[in-house]
Formats: C-alpha cells, structure tokens, sequence
C-alpha cells in the first residue's frame, strides 16, 4: 500500500515528501501545464528531490513516436521515469516493446475491465484507473477498481492498480479496500488524511489535562 503524489508543483511535492510517507509522483501534460514552467525543468527538479518513482505522460499518434519518445525520457531520467502511456492500441503496443526492455510502464486512462486485462498482458508495471472523471460521466469509478482487483487476483496479475483521479480522503480509503495498490492524490487529499475533528479535540483535551 502506498501514496502518489498528482502534482507537478514542486513545491508542494517538497513540502510533503519530507514526511517520508510519499512513495512516487505522477503527473500529466494539464498538471504541468498549470505549473507554468517547462517539462523538462520540473522533472529534473521533482528528481532533485529524491523522489524515485516519477510517471511522466509521453506523448505519440504512433506506436513508433510513443516508443522514440520514451527512450528519449528513459535516456535523461534513467530508473526514475515511470513512463506513462495512454490505454490504446497504439500505447499498448509500446507499452510491451518497452516492458520486454525493462523499462516500467503506467497505462493511464484506463476506464474499463477490458482495457485492464490488456494493459496487464502487455506488461505494465502500473495502471491508472480515473475514478473521479468516471463519477463526472455517471459511471461507478470505485466499482472499476473493485472489478480489476477481483480479475488481477484471481490471476494473479503483477501490474498494480494505481487509482488515478481522487478527490476526496474517503476515496482513497475506498480505493484500497477495494484492492487498489497505490493512490496518486493531490496534495489537499494527502493533508486532509491526517485530519479528524475528533482527534483535534482529543488532543485539545490532552493538552489541557496535561496543564492542569
């Protein structure tokens, strides 16, 4: 069981990751384009961080562009990069050349069984169930989870399933029960965990016993 981060906000990646509770980073074009900054600076600052899991989207209308511009990613970043690749038949594709190399790879946008079970046969390392942007279109987004969990279990599948797109605790603590390996969450989400109105004021109460 581990914690992603879903950011390419940097400073909100080393506020956080000296909890030593952060496990990896993920991001995707939209999240670095709202950091204004280019790509390839936020990588190599996210790196300098010592973050060693980091799933950089790699963009490609064909399975040879996906693959060229992996290697290139894989050539400046090493074991670092997580490569992220988009569920279809032309990411799948690359997503095995680049497995059967040794190279990990997260097929994200993943919103179906279906596309689960060949981002497995392919060799993915990760994939990235969007559980949020399956609620926005009246679909069951923890129920995805629930159902490739079941199926990677009882094949004992090696991928893991990465929940992607969480916007609440109460998401995250679902997404595991339900058999998620990891959960990329925003940095709001991460600090919200540690939060309960009950343990403010337990500890509100300690601490005017302890006085007394």
């Amino acid at each position: 069981m581990q914690l992603f981060l879903d950011t390419a906000i940097v400073s909100d990646i080393q506020d956080r990751v000296t909890s030593g509770l952060v496990s990896g980073i993920t991001t995707n074009p939209t999240l670095i384009h709202k950091s204004g900054r280019d790509p390839w600076k936020v990588y190599r600052d996210i790196i300098e961080l010592g973050i060693d899991d980091l799933s950089i989207e790699v963009m490609g209308d064909s399975t040879n562009e996906l693959i060229t511009n992996s290697l290139t990613i894989n050539e400046n970043y090493g074991n670092v990069a997580t490569i992220k690749l988009p569920c279809t038949l032309e990411g799948l594709k690359a997503c095995k050349h680049l497995s059967n190399i040794g190279i990990r790879v997260n097929m994200t946008l993943v919103f179906s069984p279906s596309q689960a079970i060949l981002c497995s046969i392919a060799g993915a390392t990760y994939i990235s169930p969007f559980i949020g942007r399956m609620d926005d279109n009246s679909l069951c987004g923890l129920g995805l989870i629930s159902d490739i969990s079941k199926i990677y279990h009882k094949h004992k599948v090696k991928t893991k399933i990465l929940a992607a797109s969480i916007r609440s605790v109460q998401s995250v603590g679902t997404a595991f029960e339900l058999g998620a390996h990891i959960c990329t969450i925003p940095p709001g989400v991460f600090d919200d965990m540690a939060k309960h109105v009950l343990t403010d004021k337990g500890l509100e109460q300690f601490n005017r016993d302890f006085l007394a």
